[in-house]
């Protein structure tokens, strides 16, 4: 019970962040581009790896709460993709290929620097 509570709260605070996130990014664009998606998810993807690689020394409700709740209200793969469709729909081909290619590569070096970070920490 702890756990899902502990998820729930982390949760909130994600969800929260991402949007704060988002809106201040967005103010600063002049050209829609997703770039404020892109980094919540690069961002989270790095700090999930750190929460993986540094999980025995953070215990299971930390781990959870910080991994699958404040990341997992934070990242948003699903936005990426809507975000994706519709720069394909206003023919952006460029901006989608960007966007898709961006979130997927920095995500991917995100997370093997955080977990890399983390398991050198907890050792």
């Amino acid at each position: 019970m702890i756990a899902a509570l502990a998820v729930a709260l982390g949760g909130a605070v994600g969800a929260a962040l991402r949007l704060l996130t988002d809106r201040v990014v967005s103010s600063r664009q002049e050209r829609p581009f997703p770039l404020a998606t892109v980094l919540v998810n690069v961002t989270g993807s790095f700090v999930l790896g750190l929460v993986s690689g540094l999980s025995l020394l953070l215990g299971p409700v930390w781990t959870v709460a910080l991994g699958t709740g404040l990341c997992g209200g934070f990242t948003t793969f699903s936005t990426a993709m809507v975000d994706a469709v519709r720069l394909a729909r206003n023919r952006r081909a460029g901006a989608v290929v960007a966007a898709v290619l961006g979130t997927v590569l920095w995500s991917l070096l995100a997370a093997a620097a955080g977990t890399t970070l983390g398991a050198h920490w907890a050792s």
